[in-house]
């Protein structure tokens, strides 16, 4: 479960990604960019298989996906689901759809 964070925890006033989500998502863009270095490489190589080139931008996509689903849900558990008692429901819920490209 996500840790709560301060309602406004930047001088702007901003709400910030709880720590542990930060954590996980970076773990996983980790992952992600490790993926990316071995495409990189098999690219240089004139014998790179394309299916194994291909198999591995999937496994980039899978842990991009996995850190989009991290940040969202500890965007939904500490701010979203919490904004009622702050008066910031539509704006936080705008925000959202507007991120994920939904109107």
């Amino acid at each position: 479960m996500s840790e709560a964070p301060a309602p406004h925890c930047t001088p702007q006033g901003k709400l910030c990604m709880p720590e542990d989500a930060r954590r996980r998502a970076s773990r996983r863009l980790s992952i992600a960019r490790g993926h990316l270095d071995s495409i990189v490489r098999m690219l240089d190589d004139p014998e790179a298989y394309c299916v194994d080139v291909l198999r591995q931008i999937k496994a980039v996509q899978g842990a991009l996906s996995g850190a989009g689903g991290v940040v969202l849900r500890g965007h939904l558990e500490a701010h979203v689901a919490t904004s009622a008692g702050r008066g910031d429901t539509v704006e936080l819920v705008e925000e959202v759809m507007e991120a994920l490209r939904y109107r």
